[in-house]
């Protein structure tokens, strides 16, 4: 069971606690007192082992073998470099190291539909599951081998690559459709008993350009939707205490959604989940701190991301993933410092 001490008075999450029950029920801890005004306390279990959640900020690292990813595509695209990039991150001081082989940028193409339960080809050439194994199996594996110790995490929406990375050694899948975008993943998930990061995305990233716009709606939107999901992950077996939340910053929100995300991000506490903060990078960055113009490249983003990074963990972020493992791993410290001076 999860251990968290809710924030104040429990409020029931958005729309879809109307069921009657709180979906976040499960015993208080008595011993994560210093910032239960802010942050729950959980014992995330994994696939071999299990992770505290709440006491200090997590650092998920993200290591893309992917030669089109947004940020770093075909940095670490060859086995020696993503391996050396891995061991640095984890000496750098990362909780977990998130291991991807398919972009999911803006515009990319994807065999993810946005309806619930069904998968289609998008237009483009999609990154297979074969393809995408073929990335990813050998810097599990090498991982395994040479820092046994370390929480490896997989970011795919294809059942097919999470149990092949799972079986591998591989113990969190980090789904960024919310287990929807393949209709085995969440039977695949549950019978894997690994951890589960259910993340929200508004459509398809080919789709993105053109949704229409929320503005701060999108917060009510993305916390009656993920506590939907969650309870269809729950409804599919996957077991309460190995599922994380992750709002989505940037995946179907646009620049006027991300900063109320951001600014809200606190009040998804609601659903009962730990919550994982992926800003790193991202694009709503960029038109903030742009000068003259000019986009900032993704390796010029760091001080937004640690503004991002910091604002999250603040409204309670658990864990946050991120590029710049050393630099995030600071900022961590200094907000979980804030956080303890508020008990």
């Amino acid at each position: 069971m999860f251990h968290w001490l809710p924030c104040g008075p429990l409020r029931l999450p958005f729309r879809e606690a109307a069921r009657g029950k709180d979906p976040g029920q499960s015993r208080r801890s008595s011993e994560c007192r210093y910032n239960g005004r802010m942050r729950p306390c959980f014992q995330w279990r994994l696939r071999r082992s299990e992770l505290e959640l709440g006491r200090r900020t997590l650092i998920m690292g993200v290591l893309n073998v992917t030669p089109d990813s947004f940020s770093d595509g075909g940095a670490f695209l060859d086995l020696p470099r993503a391996l050396a990039r891995a061991l640095e991150m984890l000496a750098e001081g990362a909780d977990v190291i998130d291991i991807g082989g398919e972009s999911t940028r803006p515009g990319a193409a994807t065999e993810v539909s946005a309806a619930v339960g069904q998968a289609a080809a998008s237009p483009g050439a999609a990154v297979s599951a074969a393809q995408e194994l073929e990335r990813v199996l050998p810097v599990i594996q090498e991982l395994r081998r040479v820092a046994p110790a370390a929480v490896l995490s997989i970011d795919t929406y294809k059942s097919e690559v999470a149990r092949a990375a799972v079986e591998a050694g591989v113990e969190i899948v980090n789904d960024v459709t919310g287990l929807r975008g393949d209709a085995r993943m969440p039977s695949t998930v549950a019978e894997l008993a690994c951890g589960v990061v259910l993340m929200h995305t508004r459509g398809r990233p080919e789709e993105w350009r053109t949704l229409p716009p929320m503005g701060a709606a999108i917060v009510e939107l993305v916390g009656r939707e993920l506590g939907a999901w969650a309870l269809a992950a729950l409804a599919a077996g996957v077991a309460r205490e190995r599922l994380m939340l992750d709002p989505g910053f940037g995946f179907g929100k646009n620049f006027e959604e991300n900063y109320p995300l951001l600014a809200r991000f606190d009040e998804l506490h609601r659903l009962g989940f730990p919550l994982l903060a992926a800003t790193s990078r991202k694009s709503f960055i960029v038109r903030t701190v742009s000068r003259d113009g000019q986009a900032v490249p993704p390796e010029g983003r760091l001080y937004g991301t640690l503004a991002t990074v910091t604002a999250a963990i603040l409204r309670g972020a658990h864990m946050v993933r991120v590029h710049d493992v050393a630099a995030a791993r600071e900022a961590a410290a200094v907000a979980d410092e804030i956080l303890k001076a508020e008990e």
